[in-house]
């Protein structure tokens, strides 16, 4: 069963929320953060991107960097755009996203938890990328961004959690600059956080990583350090835990995340095609952008026109929870036998591209010339997601994109 507690948060004044509160370190580049702090000295970026204060082009995992991390951090504290809360408390953290709102609980869950696979995880990670974060951990010695998790819903909590928000004003409440609502709300009820606890402990029987696996990894490892540093630890130490906010799955939504790819392998867009008939029943829609309708298929864009591809029976497993996917039906059938295009870690030939920005963005940077073709896939739902993490296996690479994404600074745990 789940370990849930509630904290003491470190959180902005109301009166300048929606400047601190800034999207993931991960969701844009050194440039893009650069451009989105740019005269706002209140965003949370210049914590996690720190080196969006320093000079152009330095490197993002450089001292330098590390020193500014917590030199931002501390001004923060310092000047009180961050101020702990005195007691511990649970947070409800509301998004909201074309007319659709979801609901999550922030707390702290147990390092013991990822190890002992309480907390699943669906992706592979990257040591790199694990390092990164883990080095932001220990000089913070906070988790200032949250990771994302999902739990299986739950009468009981989503009736709690349902009743307090119609019952209590948000202490936040803010539409942020891309037209989603955020809605924050304080726990401070010992009995209500105490039955919040022990639902979690005793009615649900594990926690979903949605997204910021990297993230999950460090925080993990981090307090694992730091236990085994501590000749005196006892395991009431707050390194222990790690903040999450925690959705349950019936109001998740995953969309798509797409292809595109930079050649044909030296193909001819005709050669090409006839590849693909090979294993798809290929419908020619036009110049129109093509959506595709189900699962296993898919939309191509290729030389100024959009193609419906769907996979013939017998060229994929339905008995597979990995196989039946169809970012592994796009790899088996296309981008490994036809574009040699085998490691979709390491490859330069192919990008991904979340389905927030939508099917246009494919067509752009196939007509610009940037790529040759683009591929758009169906998204995998929550339940294929839970049934690949249940079974232990691990989903390819780019296979969810979660929206909308979290928004870091509204609430940061400490580790003491």
């Amino acid at each position: 069963m789940a370990i849930v507690k509630p904290f003491r948060g470190l959180r902005p004044p109301k009166e300048i929320v929606k400047q601190l509160a800034s999207r993931p370190y991960d969701v844009l580049n050194s440039t893009e953060a650069r451009s989105e702090a740019k005269g706002n000295p209140y965003s949370l970026l210049h914590v996690t991107k720190a080196e969006i204060d320093l000079e152009q082009g330095i490197d993002e995992h450089s001292e330098a960097v590390y020193q500014k991390v917590v030199e931002n951090f501390n001004l923060f504290r310092n000047n009180g755009w961050l101020k702990q809360d005195d007691v511990e408390k649970l947070y409800i953290y509301a998004q909201t996203m074309q007319g659709r709102t979801q609901y999550g609980i922030v707390g702290c869950c147990h390092i013991d938890d990822y190890f002992n696979n309480v907390i699943k995880k669906h992706e592979l990670t990257r040591k790199d990328k694990e390092d990164d974060r883990m080095i932001h951990v220990r000089i913070t010695n906070a988790n200032v961004e949250p990771v994302f998790f999902s739990y299986p819903s739950n009468n009981e909590l989503d009736g709690i959690i349902s009743s307090y928000v119609s019952l209590h004003d948000p202490v936040y409440d803010f539409v942020a600059e891309d037209g989603f609502g955020h809605h924050f709300w304080i726990i401070d009820d010992k009995v209500l956080i105490n039955r919040i606890v022990e639902i979690f402990r005793d009615d649900i029987p594990g926690l979903y990583v949605a997204d910021g696996h990297h993230r999950t990894a460090a925080a993990a490892r981090v307090g694992l350090e730091k236990k085994s540093n501590n000749p005196m630890h006892n395991g009431t130490e707050e390194y222990n835990y790690f903040m999450a906010v925690i959705f349950p799955d019936n109001q998740l939504k995953i969309i798509d995340y797409n292809r595109v790819v930079k050649d044909l392998n030296g193909l001819s867009d005709i050669e090409f095609l006839a590849k693909l008939s090979e294993t798809f029943n290929i419908q020619n829609k036009g110049s129109e952008i093509y959506k595709p309708c189900c699962l296993h298929n898919f939309s191509l864009y290729l030389g100024g026109n959009w193609y419906s591809l769907t996979a013939k029976e017998g060229f994929y497993n339905n008995n597979d929870p990995i196989g039946v996917l169809d970012v592994t039906i796009l790899s088996n059938l296309i981008l490994g036998p036809v574009l040699n295009i085998t490691d979709l870690r390491t490859s330069k030939r192919i990008d991904f591209i979340g389905g927030i920005r939508g099917l246009g963005e494919l067509k752009s940077r196939v007509d610009s010339g940037e790529m040759k073709a683009a591929f758009a896939l169906f998204p995998v739902s929550m339940q294929q997601l839970i049934d690949i993490a249940d079974s232990g296996n691990i989903m390819p690479p780019k296979t969810t994109w979660f929206e909308p994404k979290l928004r870091s600074g509204l609430v940061v745990h400490l580790l003491d």
